[in-house]
C-alpha cells in the first residue's frame, strides 16, 4: 500500500515513515518544511537505505495535492501537516483555524475526487480540555479546548467524522495523541524545532546542551503532586507504531462508512518536574530551571485510559519514559556536534 504522509518530515512523520516502511508501506511524503529541516530526509534514508518521493510544498494548496494525487495513486492518508503550538494558537488563532482546518478540508475532496479511503488523523488529547475525571476514555466527554490549537483538533474530528458518513465516505480514524517525547535511538532522526522550541523536552534538551540560559517551568501551583503539571508522556517510535496498526485496521473494514477514535497514550501520568528529575537522571546532566507563572491554554494534568488501543488496534507502549529521554539527549547531542 503507497501512503501519503503530509508533515511527513516533522517529528511524528519522519519516524512514522520509518515505520511504515519497516511494516512493508511504501510512504510518500509532503511538508512545507515550515517547523522541520530537509535534513530529517537525509536521516529516514539513512535509517531504511530508501529514498522517498518527497513534495515540498503546503497542504491548503489545492492544485499541487491533486498533482500528487494523480502522479502517486495513494492507497491511504496519514495526515500530520498542521501547527501544533499551544501558546502560539493563543497569540495567532487565526493563523491555526485557517491552516489546521482548510489543509483538512483540501485533503478529504482530493481523495474523494481520487477514491481514496483510508484515512488517519493526527489528533490530540488536548480535545477533552481539562477532564473531570481521570484516566480519559475515548468516552470521556470533549469539553471546550483550553486552547484554539486544540479546537482545530475538535472542529477537524467533526468534520471527519460528518465525511465518514456521507456517500460514498471514507474509512477513517482519528488518533488522539498524549505527549510524544524521545528520538530514534539511532539518533539520525528526532524533534528539530524550527527557532525556540514550544514543547519541553527539545526545551529541555537545547537548555542542557547550553544553546538555551535556563528552562522555564510553567505554573508550580496546580492540584498536582509537585504543583506542576501532569501528562502522559509516550515514546515517539511507540506512536509510530500506533499508525501502522491504524491503517492495517483500516484496511480490514470492508465498509466505507467507518469511523473510530482512539486514544494513543501510555496510561501514566508525569509531572514536568518528575520528567525534568528523569532527565537528570538518566543522562547525569544537571539543568539549569526557574519556575515561572502559568501558562494561558496548559491543561492542569491529563493522562490516557489505554484498554481500547490495547485491545482493539493490539497497540502497546513497549519503551519508558527514561528511554525516552534517553534517546531525546543523544539526538540533541548529535545535532549540537553538528552545529
Amino acid at each position: 500500500m503507497k501512503i501519503l504522509v503530509t508533515g511527513g518530515a516533522g517529528f511524528i512523520g519522519s519516524h512514522t515513515v520509518v515505520e511504515l516502511d519497516k511494516a512493508g508501506f511504501k510512504p510518500v511524503i509532503i511538508d512545507n518544511l515550515y517547523n522541520s529541516n530537509k535534513d530529517v530526509l537525509e536521516g529516514i534514508k539513512q535509517i531504511t537505505g530508501k529514498d522517498f518521493p518527497f513534495y515540498e510544498f503546503d497542504c491548503n494548496d489545492t492544485e499541487k495535492v491533486r498533482t500528487v494525487f494523480e502522479k502517486e495513486k495513494f492507497d491511504g492518508v496519514i495526515h500530520f501537516a498542521a501547527y501544533k503550538a499551544v501558546g502560539e494558537s493563543v497569540e495567532k488563532p487565526l493563523n491555526y483555524y485557517e491552516n489546521n482546518v482548510i489543509s483538512l478540508l483540501v485533503l478529504m475532496r482530493v481523495m474523494k475526487e481520487f477514491n481514496v479511503t483510508n484515512f488517519v488523523f493526527s489528533s490530540s488529547c488536548t480535545v477533552y480540555g481539562q477532564p473531570d475525571e481521570l484516566p480519559v476514555t475515548e468516552n470521556t466527554p470533549r469539553k471546550p479546548a483550553a486552547s484554539p490549537y486544540g479546537n482545530t483538533k475538535a472542529i477537524a474530528e467533526d468534520i471527519i467524522r460528518d465525511h465518514v458518513y456521507s456517500k460514498p465516505g471514507i474509512k477513517a480514524l482519528s488518533l488522539r495523541y498524549f505527549n510524544p517525547i524521545g528520538a530514534h535511538e539511532s539518533a539520525l532522526i528526532g524533534e528539530l524545532p524550527n527557532g525556540v522550541p514550544s514543547n519541553l523536552v527539545p526545551y529541555i534538551t537545547q537548555t542542557a546542551a547550553g544553546l538555551r540560559k535556563s528552562l522555564t517551568v510553567f505554573g508550580s501551583d496546580y492540584n498536582t503532586v509537585d504543583g506542576t503539571c501532569v501528562r502522559d508522556f509516550i515514546h515517539v517510535v511507540d506512536l509510530a507504531k500506533a499508525h501502522v496498526k491504524a491503517l492495517e485496521l483500516l484496511d480490514a473494514q470492508s465498509s466505507t462508512d467507518f469511523y473510530d477514535v482512539f486514544n494513543v497514550g501510555t496510561g501514566e501520568g508525569y509531572t514536568v518536574l518528575q520528567l525534568i528529575n528523569t532527565f537528570e537522571e538518566v543522562n547525569g546532566v544537571k539543568l539549569n530551571y526557574t519556575i515561572g507563572p502559568r501558562r494561558d491554554g496548559d491543561v492542569e494534568k491529563i493522562y490516557a485510559q489505554s484498554d481500547k488501543v490495547n485491545n482493539v488496534m493490539k497497540w502497546y507502549a513497549e519503551k519508558t519514559m527514561a528511554d525516552a529521554l534517553r534517546d531525546a539527549w543523544k539526538w540533541q547531542l548529535k545535532i549540537t556536534t553538528q552545529q
